[in-house]
């Protein structure tokens, strides 16, 4: 499955609501750099919103689901490098061509011996008929497409099953405030502006739960999405839509209900290129280099025992239980931005 075209005259301003690297809500300069190495035919034919695309991710197995026409796909091959691999799974026919045609040459211009990048057919709600295999996989992305599945739940209990432990879905989309009535979901125009298939925030946060991801994690907080068109207004009624970037790691045994406090320390190396200065985590746990910080036991697990490891110390283990652990907003420890300082800083 892939996200359907936008019409030229958007009704919303969904595709502009989408949070990324930074709180700005545009791609980071790194991003923004690889984007212009994609060739103009993948560009051209994708509909996702933004670039929510994770840093620091070299040599990892990559899955994007619903990937179009490629174009997160073909930055991923740049960012995990020839040791890692990126395969993008689309139900379009059309799109996967304009994604295969070009992947070779891309690969070639990257200076890679052999493409490190493929696309394959398949649904994102069976991605065992597609040929994943369990636990095969380090990070799933998506962008704003898993509103358009039918089995949004089907979906996350699939991306659990491929991930390896301490792998992550790291994914963008659209979410309501209460759960969308059947004349919305039916709605042609709104599904174009993924808005019919927003899922209630609170819905997925228990569709998450009951696949294996026991902490749900924004990366920033929810961007609001605008109904500009009236008669759209008239539609949706009181609903109030959101773009969010989610991050679901895969850490059996290691995530509890509620932030628990074992005494444990995390320290950022600074190691993620694009992000030399500090690392965001979420909304309520920023990193500057270097810098210890205490951690609830789930965030330590979190930087200590995914594919984030190599990027952070952890120091204790859970040997002393200290009570549950409280969670402060990320806002009060990031660094004023120059000119701005009020903003903060998401990369």
């Amino acid at each position: 499955m892939s996200a359907v075209p936008r019409a030229a005259d958007g009704k919303s301003d969904c595709c502009a609501s989408s949070t990324e690297t930074t709180s700005h809500g545009r791609p980071s300069a790194g991003i923004r750099a690889l984007l212009k190495k994609v060739p103009q035919a993948v560009l051209e034919r994708f509909y996702g919103c933004g670039a929510p695309l994770p840093l620091g991710i070299d040599g990892l197995q990559v899955l994007d689901l619903g990937s179009g026409s490629g174009r997160d796909s073909y930055v991923c091959a740049a960012l995990v490098g020839q040791t890692g691999c990126v395969t993008g799974v689309d139900m379009t026919d059309e799109q996967l061509q304009v994604a295969q045609t070009h992947s070779e040459e891309y690969c070639r211009s990257l200076g890679y011996a052999e493409p490190n990048l493929h696309f394959i057919r398949g649904r994102i709600e069976d991605l065992q008929a597609a040929g994943i295999s369990d636990s095969s996989v380090n990070l799933v992305i998506s962008n704003c497409v898993i509103n358009l599945s039918p089995d949004k739940p089907a979906v996350l209990r699939e991306v659990y099953r491929v991930l390896k432990p301490g792998g992550e879905l790291y994914f963008s989309d659209v979410y309501s405030d209460r759960r969308i009535p059947a004349a919305v979901q039916k709605h042609e125009v709104l599904w174009g502006e993924c808005i019919a298939g927003a899922m209630y925030l609170e819905d997925f946060r228990r569709a998450a739960l009951s696949a294996g991801f026991a902490d749900v994690r924004m990366l920033a907080p929810p961007a609001p999405i605008t109904v500009d068109d009236p008669a759209l207004q008239a539609v949706v009624g009181n609903a109030r839509f959101s773009s969010i970037t989610f991050r679901l790691f895969k850490l059996p045994e290691l995530l509890e209900s509620i932030c628990e406090d074992y005494g444990q320390i995390a320290i950022y190396k600074g190691t993620i290129t694009g992000h030399e200065h500090l690392y965001i985590l979420d909304d309520h746990h920023v990193f500057q280099t270097n810098k210890p910080e205490a951690v609830c036991g789930n965030t330590a697990a979190m930087v200590g025992d995914s594919w984030l490891s190599r990027h952070f110390q952890v120091l204790g283990d859970r040997s002393t239980h200290y009570g549950a652990f409280v969670c402060g907003p990320a806002s009060a420890q990031v660094p004023p931005v120059a000119g701005n300082a009020s903003a903060a800083c998401c990369g």
